[in-house]
């Protein structure tokens, strides 16, 4: 999954990459330096230099797209990134494969403002290997104009006077997930008559999808070319401020409730200095201003004191119990993913 999190600041973290970092280095002088690799525009590039004035320590920051991006480079072992960020089914494939380590809690004081619902998560059950980040959910973003109905239900992406103006995900796992959750199954099955039956209703609806789009749908959705398109909830809260015709709906079906966590790669050699700058970015001052920068969810009970109100009771950003009571986290399949790559590929196919 790639979340492209700001619809206008890749430039300004561009620039931050490149003045930054050429890939992982050490230290030629007496400062160590934390080498930390995240998904493109995903922290206030201010906190990266309060960390290293506060603590003497350089940050070479890179950044990558997609969590199989990120996977591919610390697989490889070319690298040796002292944090990465990656998405909850990753945090769990990456834990299996032994390319991240344990850590020392005790280094990271900070971790008592983290609400309790996100720890001991599904794809790290004791808890020792990831810190939650972010998080958020995905849905359905509507405008307003164009749509007068309730949008309370995946069924709507069905409905046929709505063709041609229709964007879906242009991903496996979530468009997958929008059939499963419309048929009453979990977005985790590996029953492969569930995943059939997901496809072929996707395949029912295939001839009413505009296009199947990532980040470059958010233009057409800001520009209202189209009436509808499934996006994520952070990303809802941007274009929604930009275009008041915008709103966002979570399906009463339920949908993925996504957590990105931050962890440290097997062959970290700053595993201290990466705890630090956890425990830094856990800081609920630090996290506060993080949010605010970000526009996603954060687990951090101190950060959501000092939030504007206005920001905590948006139900796009913090949805009610209710809803979320609805919502699964997806967990890496192994090798069952191939019965998704195959009912994929002959979605897309035809």
């Amino acid at each position: 999954m790639s979340r492209m999190k700001k619809v206008i600041s890749l430039m300004t973290i561009g620039v931050l990459t490149l003045s930054l970092t050429t890939g992982c280095k050490k230290s030629t002088d007496s400062r160590k330096v934390l080498n930390v690799y995240n998904v493109g525009d995903y922290i206030d590039e201010e906190l990266i230099s309060k960390f290293e004035k506060e603590t003497g320590i350089d940050v070479l920051y890179e950044t990558y797209d997609t969590n199989e991006m990120m996977y591919q480079k610390v697989k490889s072992g070319s690298t040796n990134y002292d944090l990465v960020f990656p998405s909850d089914y990753m945090v769990e494939k990456m834990k299996s494969e032994n390319l991240i380590q344990k850590i020392d809690f005790n280094n990271i004081p900070n971790i008592k403002y983290i609400d309790k619902s996100f720890l001991n998560p599904i794809y790290d059950e004791t808890n020792e290997y990831s810190v939650p980040y972010m998080w958020g959910t995905f849905g359905i973003l509507y405008n307003k104009k164009m749509i007068k109905e309730p949008v309370d239900s995946w069924d709507i992406l069905w409905n046929p006077k709505y063709k041609g103006n229709i964007m879906m995900f242009d991903s496996v796992r979530d468009t997958m997930a929008i059939g499963l959750k419309k048929l009453g199954y979990s977005i985790n099955t590996t029953n492969p008559k569930e995943i059939n039956e997901a496809k072929e209703v996707l395949m029912k609806q295939k001839d009413l999808v505009m296009a199947y789009v990532n980040d470059e749908g958010k233009d057409r959705l800001l520009g209202e070319e189209v009436a509808m398109g499934i996006i994520y909830s952070g990303d809802a809260v941007t274009l929604m401020d930009q275009n008041p015709n915008l709103d966002y709906a979570i399906p009463k079906e339920g949908t993925n409730k996504w957590v990105d966590a931050m962890c440290i790669p097997k062959t970290a050699q700053n595993k201290k200095e990466s705890e630090m700058f956890i425990n830094f970015l856990l800081d609920p001052e630090n996290a506060k201003v993080n949010a605010e920068y970000i526009g996603y969810s954060i687990p951090n009970t101190g950060a959501l004191k000092l939030l504007d109100k206005e920001i905590t009771s948006n139900p796009v950003a913090y949805p009610s119990k209710e809803l979320l009571d609805k919502c699964e986290t997806f967990v890496d399949l192994g090798s069952d993913i191939k019965v998704y790559d195959r009912a994929w590929i002959e979605l897309k196919s035809k």
